[in-house]
């Protein structure tokens, strides 16, 4: 199996949509008895988290990646300071 990266704004918005899933089959199932609106808010606020999770991990993992670039050292061709190209004549 392939891995791939963690991602925590889209666990937390499948975790509040399976929520909002629950409420509404104990619903249905005559478990309890659910308002229709009650669930907009939840799905709201759900997703306002996931989006501010997400937003927040993709900074962490930025800082992280240029953070553990290499830097050139002063012997590579891309630790030179390029030339300047040749000046044309008017």
């Amino acid at each position: 199996m392939l891995r791939h990266e963690f991602q925590p704004g889209k666990l937390i918005a499948g975790i509040f949509v399976t929520i909002a899933g629950i409420t509404y089959i104990g619903d249905a199932g005559d478990a309890w008895e659910t308002p229709w609106f009650a669930v907009i808010p939840l799905l709201v606020f759900g997703l306002t988290l996931a989006g501010a999770v997400a937003l927040l991990t993709g900074a962490i993992r930025r800082r992280r990646k240029t953070r553990r670039s290499p830097t050139p050292s002063a012997g590579t061709p891309e630790a030179v300071a390029p030339s300047r190209p040749p000046e044309i004549p008017n």
